[in-house]
């Protein structure tokens, strides 16, 4: 698969969601990834161009980055509980637009922000959309745990017919370390027909915090294709 299609769709995708959707004096919450990257590099040429007064809101420190360095307006939940409009990327989209996010270890922020938001706009590009979430994504569902929890958990999570795998970070030694100063799971479930259950099941259990199944959350998803067009779910 070359690299170049991959980022084009992934640009695509994100220039129109950001034109079809921002507006002025909106508050946006800012996802995390790789495609949310061009999407805000798109709000900054909008917001220069048009003096569209946005405020923005983090989901990681990816985000908060990203939103200083393109000189946009940083807010929090605090000043503006209620988001017009939540723009992030996903690890999965299912034909429902049920969602698996938290590859890159942000998903319970990102699910604080999804949920105070009027609308959540998924860009993505085709490698991303599946008619059942695990068709394409085989890492598993994240799900951020409570670190003293993480050795009975993953005996619980085998009983739900998941295979669990605690997530290792590749340049120290030892766990992924959360934004929050918490583990991450992943956990195989194969195809998932259900996310709504396998998510309730899940919550259910002592020390998970959230996971990463974003069950009837999207709004719309733009999906970046091969040639250069952009599919709107």
């Amino acid at each position: 698969m070359s690299d170049d299609l991959i980022e084009k769709g992934k640009k695509n995708a994100a220039k129109k969601a950001v034109r079809e959707n921002v507006k002025k004096n909106m508050i946006l919450g800012i996802g995390s990834g790789s495609t949310v990257v061009y999407a805000v590099e798109e709000i900054a040429k909008m917001n220069q161009e048009e003096n569209l007064n946005l405020k923005c809101i983090p989901t990681s420190f990816q985000s908060y980055q990203l939103i200083i360095e393109h000189n946009l307006t940083l807010s929090s939940l605090d000043q503006h509980p209620i988001i017009d409009l939540d723009i992030d990327g996903a690890d999965e989209i299912d034909e429902n637009l049920n969602l698996i996010k938290g590859g890159g270890g942000c998903l319970v922020q990102e699910k604080i922000i999804a949920s105070n938001s009027k609308n959540l706009v998924i860009i993505a590009d085709f490698r991303k959309n599946s008619q059942n979430l695990g068709e394409k994504w085989k890492k598993g569902v994240p799900v951020e745990i409570i670190p003293l929890s993480y050795k009975p958990l993953m005996k619980k999570m085998e009983v739900l017919g998941g295979c669990p795998v605690l997530r290792i970070a590749k340049e120290k030694a030892g766990p992924v370390i959360t934004d929050n100063g918490n583990f991450i799971i992943d956990v195989d479930f194969g195809i998932i027909s259900n996310p709504s259950e396998i998510n309730d099941k899940l919550l259910h259990l002592p020390g998970v915090v959230d996971t990463g199944l974003f069950v009837g959350m999207a709004t719309s998803a733009y999906i970046g294709q091969k040639d250069g067009t952009v599919q709107k779910l």
